[in-house]
């Protein structure tokens, strides 16, 4: 018996017509089951999942998340894209959206940090290709994301402005 990954995650949400209009117009998630009832699940663009997410409502009257300031609970959901130019296009779509929160370099991969229409966390990132690690793979890396920077860095990739994979 082998784990091969993530599937899927459940969220408990407010409202879940406003999230899936939120993956949708911000994300590009496709819905795949919009109710009957009170949920909503929802496939990343370029998944191969039936479904990568869903959203539970369970009212206006929920109160915040607590989790990490006075209970356990989940930080967040990374979303990987494919290529450092989707990235930067996620960056401008997540900034518009007022969803953008904070980005940081870890070396090994290069992440946005946004709110959903709850407050709750979520990460979109490039995955660094292992052979660019180098001495930092091991380390808990947190510095000032420049993508401007990667981009040139990695245009030796591709011949383009830091693209290493199809885009979807």
């Amino acid at each position: 018996m082998s784990i091969t990954g993530m599937n899927h995650a459940v969220l408990y949400v407010r409202d879940a017509q406003r999230h899936k209009q939120f993956y949708e117009e911000v994300l590009g998630f496709i819905t795949v089951i919009d109710g009957p009832g009170p949920f909503v699940f929802m496939r990343a663009p370029a998944s191969e999942n039936h479904h990568d997410i869903a959203f539970f409502t369970i009212g206006a009257q929920a109160g915040p998340s607590e989790a990490g300031q006075r209970s356990v609970g989940m930080y967040h959901l990374a979303w990987e894209v494919a290529t450092l130019e989707e990235l930067v296009e996620m960056q401008t779509r997540l900034e518009a959206a007022g969803a953008l929160k904070g980005a940081s370099d870890h070396a090994v991969n290069k992440s946005l940090y946004c709110m959903d229409p709850d407050g709750l966390e979520f990460e979109v990132m490039w995955l660094v290709p292992p052979e660019h690690w180098g001495d930092e793979e091991n380390q808990a890396i947190i510095r000032p994301l420049d993508l401007a920077e990667d981009q040139a860095r990695f245009s030796e990739l591709t011949g383009s402005s830091g693209s290493t994979g199809d885009s979807a």
